[in-house]
């Protein structure tokens, strides 16, 4: 086969439900991290040196539903890849520090 050939073969690959949930849950990561960024290196300074609250209120929100959404997302990667509790223990850790799900995302899926 040539190298065109492949190109096509591979565009017409069909995602088991698995890989569907894997690509999912790193979407939900990658938001989550950097919601966390923004909310500590623009939404916090905001509010604490130039007295400008609103931007934590919005992107606190998101960031929260988002900080669940990965949580929960760990929970199924952990049930689906057969995870150990250490695995899903240092995922979700990961959720906490900042650039971590970057981190997990690389090193788990």
């Amino acid at each position: 086969m040539n190298a065109s050939t492949w190109r096509i073969v591979s565009l017409h690959q069909t995602f088991s439900p698995v890989d569907k949930s894997i690509k999912i849950f790193k979407v939900i990561s990658t938001l989550e991290a950097i919601s966390f960024l923004v909310l500590l290196g623009i939404a916090m300074p905001l509010k604490y040196i130039w007295d400008m609250p609103q931007m934590v209120k919005i992107v606190g929100m998101a960031h929260g539903i988002l900080f669940l959404a990965y949580l929960l997302g760990a929970y199924f990667m952990y049930e689906k890849l057969k995870w150990s509790l250490q695995t899903l223990f240092i995922v979700m850790l990961c959720s906490i520090v900042p650039f971590g799900p970057f981190y997990a995302e690389r090193k788990y899926l």
